[in-house]
């Protein structure tokens, strides 16, 4: 069983710096690509940035968001970043975490974490 479990979110003022962490476990063969979606209340979720899980690295930053927050990964860790800064509240939302995982049951690109709620407030 593959898991994703994420940490950080929380609370910041307009313009105020925030990270996330999304490591993945279970039996892995190999990871393809990871990822950070969002979802505000009363939206759809929208993607914010992907990156590839093995060999060069690239990445994918949606436009709303591109130079603040920067996505990064340690393949050693199974595990995907996402940095942001200058955090506006617009970009209050649940942010999940998703893989796209070779395991011992197969490929599947809908592996998603739990959620981690991100406000940004003064």
């Amino acid at each position: 069983q593959v898991q994703l479990v994420e940490s950080g979110g929380g609370l910041v003022q307009p313009g105020g710096s925030l990270g996330l962490s999304c490591a993945a476990s279970g039996s892995i063969f190999s990871i393809n690509a990871m990822g950070w979606y969002r979802q505000a209340s009363g939206t759809q979720r929208e993607l914010v940035a992907t990156i590839t899980g093995t060999g060069s690295t690239y990445t994918y930053v949606a436009d709303s968001v591109k130079g603040r927050f920067t996505i990064s990964r340690d393949s050693a860790k199974n595990t995907v970043y996402l940095r942001m800064n200058s955090l506006k509240p617009e970009d209050a939302a649940v942010y999940y975490c998703n893989a796209d995982i070779c395991s011992h049951y197969g490929c599947s690109p809908d592996y998603w974490g739990q959620g981690t709620q991100v406000t940004v407030s003064s």
